[in-house]
């Protein structure tokens, strides 16, 4: 009996140990990585961040004011919100569809269409560009049906190269969501006489929308950040084809510094303020956010 108990204590203490040794590291370690996580992103995130709006106000707050109510900043803020305005609810119908095709539905074609999807993070934004002005331009093989109707240096040819950029990040968030959750809602839906857009509007839909949210935050960071491939079709004619990317680029090779680091902020700010709505939406709802998980 006494042996029992004692072999009991030893496969006890082996598997309080081997559980400890799976959980996690021991305290120094812990310690030692969550500093270089918080080095890592002190040095490349926090610091560089805090750079640019210092060297934003460096002459105070009336050059910053004037940087930024100068007609060309002007005309780049409106440009880049109104790319912004049109490219996002574009990528939610093609993303939301793309995604409903290949998570819900077995076709012929499905793998292409997913190597479709994922082809612009292989594409350098760059070549994207070139490929609409080899396209659209004056000389290009689309050129003589467009010169009434200019595409490549004006706002079309901008808008297009931010919708391709842009295009896989809310269908990407979307796929392995909907593939995880499966058919069975939609099935039971349908089978108790819902039609497909009220099942779609219903049952799929809100059961994908705080993937379709972190998809809409993401593009629109990025329609609002592109700079590769609206630098190529946009031309850079300044205060009509130039967004915030583009008018800090211009500044800052102008030396002006001050103004590019205004502009820049701005375009921080945005960034800043998406990133606290994310945040706000997730405290608020966090309970359901929780419980969708859970499910």
């Amino acid at each position: 009996m006494a042996d029992l108990t004692s072999e009991a204590l030893a496969e006890q203490v082996i598997a309080k140990r081997w559980t400890r040794r799976v959980r996690g590291e021991s305290r120094p370690v812990q310690i030692l990585l969550i500093g270089l996580a918080l080095a890592f992103l002190t040095l490349f995130l926090f610091l560089p961040l805090a750079a640019v709006f210092v060297e934003a106000a460096s002459r105070g707050w009336s050059a910053y004011v004037a940087a930024l109510s100068e007609p060309d900043a002007l005309a780049a803020i409106r440009l880049t919100l109104t790319v912004a305005a049109i490219v996002l609810p574009l990528n939610v119908v093609i993303g939301v569809a793309a995604a409903w095709a290949v998570a819900k539905y077995e076709f012929r074609g499905k793998s292409f269409l997913v190597t479709l999807i994922d082809l612009p993070f292989s594409v350098s934004p760059v070549i994207a560009g070139l490929v609409y002005v080899l396209l659209f331009g004056a000389q290009g093989f689309f050129g003589a049906y467009t010169a009434n109707y200019p595409i490549v240096f004006a706002l079309p040819g901008i808008v297009l190269a931010t919708l391709f950029v842009t295009f896989p990040f809310i269908a990407r968030e979307l796929i392995p969501h909907m593939q995880s959750l499966g058919t069975a809602d939609e099935e039971a839906a349908l089978t108790l006489g819902a039609s497909g857009w009220r099942t779609f509007l219903s049952v799929t839909l809100p059961n994908v929308k705080w993937s379709l949210l972190y998809g809409i935050l993401l593009c629109n960071a990025r329609a609002m950040g592109e700079f590769g491939a609206v630098a190529v079709v946009s031309g850079k004619i300044r205060g009509v084809t130039t967004t915030m990317p583009l008018h800090v680029e211009i500044l800052y090779n102008e030396y002006m510094g001050a103004a590019a680091f205004a502009v820049a902020s701005l375009l921080a700010l945005l960034a800043l303020v998406t990133l606290s709505l994310k945040t706000f939406l997730e405290w608020r709802y966090a309970d359901e956010i929780a419980a969708t998980r859970r499910h």
